[in-house]
């Protein structure tokens, strides 16, 4: 009985260490867990989420994203436009040299449009993102039911 909890927990353990931890490299670039949160089944629209690092001493510039899992994908940004929290699309996304760009609840994201399906908890689809100098990185989208735990970087726009 003990095995069967010990092989039991080092499963759940693995699974969640591939569902939270997963980054990738591309030149200076550094991409670090993209995610969308679990949305309702009859939900239109999703979004999503990850944090670029430029470790390079030249900036960077997020262009544009695609993915199968959407008809239309777009870079979006939150602003305040008076009293209210509107959203925008935005053309690119500045990486500057040195320092990071976040996509994240509230700022800067992907919004995905005309979607195959919503996708749930613990499932992934493939998302592409295109760079003005590092070109384009293939990724994979984790979705979840919650946002992940912020790590104290504040967004930069």
């Amino acid at each position: 009985m003990k095995l069967i909890k010990t092989l039991l927990l080092a499963a759940l353990l693995a699974q969640a260490g591939q569902l939270f931890a997963h980054e990738y490299d591309a030149g200076d670039l550094h991409i670090e867990h993209p995610w969308s949160r679990e949305m309702p089944p009859t939900a239109p629209t999703a979004a999503a989420y990850f944090a670029v690092q430029n470790k390079g001493a030249e900036a960077d510039r997020l262009l544009g994203v695609d993915t199968p899992a959407a008809g239309k994908a777009e870079l979006h940004e939150h602003v305040h436009a008076g009293e209210m929290m509107k959203m925008q699309q935005v053309q690119s996304v500045e990486i500057p040299a040195g320092g990071e760009a976040r996509f994240a609840p509230g700022g800067y994201h992907v919004m995905l449009f005309d979607l195959e399906k919503q996708y749930r908890d613990g499932e992934r689809f493939p998302m592409t993102l295109h760079f003005e100098k590092a070109g384009d990185v293939a990724v994979e989208v984790v979705v979840q039911k919650e946002a992940p735990a912020d790590k104290g970087h504040g967004h930069a726009h």
